[in-house]
């Protein structure tokens, strides 16, 4: 069966319903979606910064946590996905409320189409700072592009990602070949950190694993909801989480461990330079591979606010594709990329809690296969949110060496649970389970 068509003669990407079993697509499909997207040079600079604080161990062990606590939560968001073909607005719309729903997803719509403009701006500062060209003229090359690409719909995303992991691995080992011949990669398992020194918590570090992908990673029912079922969608997850998530640090730690960083406390394990000077060939295909890179990273956030604000606006996908990637373009012109640090925090307070709420919701309360009547507003789900934001606010401020990404987590889903007591037996009752 061939799938619907718009009138450009893309496929459908079905924004205001579930995606049809008839045209799910194939488990390697979905995977490359979601494998190419951790594998990108800013996960080299938070692997580093990772490691310089802490030392190579206790960084290794930040990083499996954290990767680990991504693999529970966005593999149940995902799995729940492939079980419905629901994306991330249909989703939060049977916890949230029908108008309810709005305020969680394009909050997060909006998030992400921040990460766009802050990674569209970033490709304009490192292809100019790298190679010398106009980074103005950079940006609005790469915005075009990246809003080409998204455009196309979510086959492109699959491509774009067979192509990032594999040239990020490859190049991430010739630059690791290239340190080796000047640093003792031995040294790598002794290296300390700034120890005492260090200002950052190994709760602070989890949630700095767990906040890079808090956005995206709660809307990953925009990517997984492609899956043949729940259990390909978890499938698809595990290949960045932990795999390509930890992969793309690994090399950050490396390189800061090893001695070989430019600027450990700020650029971590970015290894861009080791590419970029050597000039020739090496630093034509470090030029590809920055547009290819982070053009990984703008398409799949493009992507999740198109079909976010889609759905809100009742429009198309591709319709706001092009809306919002001439926005966040004009954003990353604007410089938007130095506010960086207020969107992670942002991200590691607010975001997971919706997520947890999720969960609980559709998991224990309303199983996500019942078909049950949806108000506009349900209250004990922002109850929930609010409580689990206050928690991780809490955790900032009185306990950094806990992580406040899972304190945020933990508490909106206990928070929802309870207050979701006398819904759970009325639920149970309606579907015959009491």
């Amino acid at each position: 069966m061939t799938h619907p068509t718009e009138q450009h003669g893309l496929d459908e990407e079905f924004e205001h319903k579930p995606v049809p079993l008839s045209h799910r697509h194939r488990l390697s499909s979905v995977a490359a979606v979601w494998f190419g997207f951790p594998m990108i040079i800013t996960n080299a600079v938070f692997g580093g910064i990772i490691a310089y604080n802490l030392g190579f161990s206790r960084a290794l062990l930040a990083i499996l946590m954290g990767n680990a606590i991504l693999l529970a939560y966005v593999g149940t968001l995902s799995f729940i996905a492939g079980s419905t073909g629901r994306n991330f607005g249909l989703q939060a719309e049977r916890t949230f409320g029908r108008k309810g729903y709005a305020i969680t997803s394009g909050f997060l719509a909006s998030v992400v189409v921040g990460w766009y403009a802050f990674q569209t701006g970033l490709t304009g500062t490192t292809v100019h700072a790298s190679f010398g060209w106009n980074e103005t003229a950079t940006i609005i090359g790469a915005t075009l592009v990246y809003t080409g690409v998204t455009f196309i719909g979510i086959r492109a995303l699959s491509i774009v990602g067979m192509i990032a992991a594999p040239l990020y691995v490859v190049l991430g080992l010739v630059a690791l070949y290239l340190i080796g011949a000047e640093h003792s990669l031995a040294a790598v398992f002794h290296y300390g950190g700034l120890g005492t020194g260090s200002m950052m918590s190994f709760g602070g570090a989890v949630t700095l694993v767990v906040a890079t992908f808090a956005d995206s990673g709660t809307m990953t029912a925009d990517f997984t909801r492609w899956s043949k079922d729940g259990k390909s969608a978890v499938y698809a997850t595990l290949t960045a989480f932990p795999f390509a998530n930890m992969t793309a640090q690994l090399f950050g730690i490396v390189i800061v461990c090893a001695g070989a960083a430019a600027a450990p406390a700020t650029q971590g394990g970015d290894f861009m330079s080791v590419l970029t000077s050597h000039g020739g060939f090496l630093s034509a295909i470090a030029l590809v591979f920055v547009f290819v890179n982070l053009g990984s990273v703008c398409t799949h956030c493009l992507y999740n606010g198109a079909v976010g604000w889609g759905r809100i606006a009742g429009k198309k996908m591709r319709t706001m594709a092009v809306l919002l990637g001439l926005l966040g373009g004009l954003l990353a012109v604007a410089g938007v990329w130095s506010l960086f640090l207020n969107w992670l925090n942002l991200l590691g307070v607010l975001v997971p809690p919706i997520g947890a709420v999720i969960i609980v919701d559709q998991i224990f309360v309303r199983h996500y296969s019942y078909d049950d009547d949806v108000p506009n507003f349900r209250g004990s789900a922002f109850a929930a949110w609010a409580l689990g934001a206050l928690a991780a606010l809490f955790v900032h401020g009185m306990a950094p060496w806990f992580s406040e990404a899972v304190a945020g987590m933990l508490v909106g889903a206990v928070a929802h649970y309870v207050l979701s007591q006398g819904a759970m037996r009325e639920v149970r009752q309606r579907n015959g389970l009491l």
